[in-house]
């Protein structure tokens, strides 16, 4: 069994055929997804996703979507934690890449925001005391220096791109680093030099579907049913068995994210 500790699945990408999308995750032995919010506007379709069997959500405010956010929907994130109790709060983080390159024009009044919603909303999982899904884009160091402030119980940290260092440092707050379909690409030498010098008691595996989609299907959407192949890979990688890698993945998320041990 594979937990996908990071799928969209309330996406439009998946509107069409989101049900066979979610029975497809099951015929393939995955049987935990986690599908994390990315603004106030989708808290409900993300606790929605709970109707599939082995669906867990995270409630968060997302740096891409810094442009919709506002500081009154900190307080609606509030109140949606204590009612539909998440297993984490995310996805949250910093995108320093989107903020300078894809949105010119942009720049330090954006990052600013971004750091104050990322900063407010740590404040709220040390107050309830869940894990943080990171979302970081160039930005380990100011994620990590925000981290070690306000002190929260761990979390993961999403689609992991940095340095050994970087992730030692991650790895000391008791965060596990999570890998998908970036790691399947050969070309990814540094990504897939991590994957094989870490620790696997660090390593958790995710899709971002749709998003991030494996070599296999390159550009075409992804979705949680890639999982397996994702884990045969990083088996591959580092000389192990897949069936070691599903057990020590599995049990890293669970640990981390508090999932009952049937998840």
């Amino acid at each position: 069994m594979l937990i996908d500790t990071h799928c969209h699945l309330d996406a439009a990408e998946y509107d069409a055929d989101r049900d066979a999308v979610a029975a497809r995750a099951q015929q393939a032995g995955v049987g935990g997804i986690v599908v994390p919010a990315v603004a106030a506007f989708n808290f409900q379709a993300t606790a929605e996703c709970r109707r599939y069997g082995g669906v867990e959500i995270a409630l968060g405010m997302h740096p891409m979507y810094v442009h919709v956010h506002r500081e009154a929907h900190l307080a609606l994130l509030d109140e949606a934690l204590r009612r539909e109790r998440p297993i984490a709060i995310g996805e949250i983080g910093l995108d320093r890449f989107q903020s300078r390159i894809d949105r010119p024009g942009v720049h330090d009044e954006d990052l600013e925001r971004q750091e104050f919603f990322f900063v407010e909303q740590l404040k709220l999982a040390a107050r309830y005391d869940l894990p943080v899904l990171l979302h970081i884009r160039r930005a380990n160091d100011q994620i990590l220096k925000q981290l070690r402030r306000i002190r929260v119980p761990g979390g993961i940290a999403h689609a992991f791109n940095g340095s050994m260092q970087q992730a030692q440092e991650y790895l000391k707050l008791g965060f596990k680093l999570g890998f998908g379909g970036a790691m399947t690409y050969t070309r990814a030498t540094s990504l897939r030099r991590l994957a094989v010098e870490l620790p696997l008691s660090a390593i958790v595996l995710e899709t971002d579907g749709p998003d991030i989609p494996p070599e296999w299907i390159a550009k075409r959407r992804n979705e949680p049913a890639e999982l397996p192949r994702i884990a045969r890979v990083l088996a591959e990688l580092r000389g192990v068995s897949a069936e070691e890698v599903a057990c020590r993945t599995t049990e890293n998320a669970k640990e981390i994210l508090g999932l009952r041990s049937s998840a």
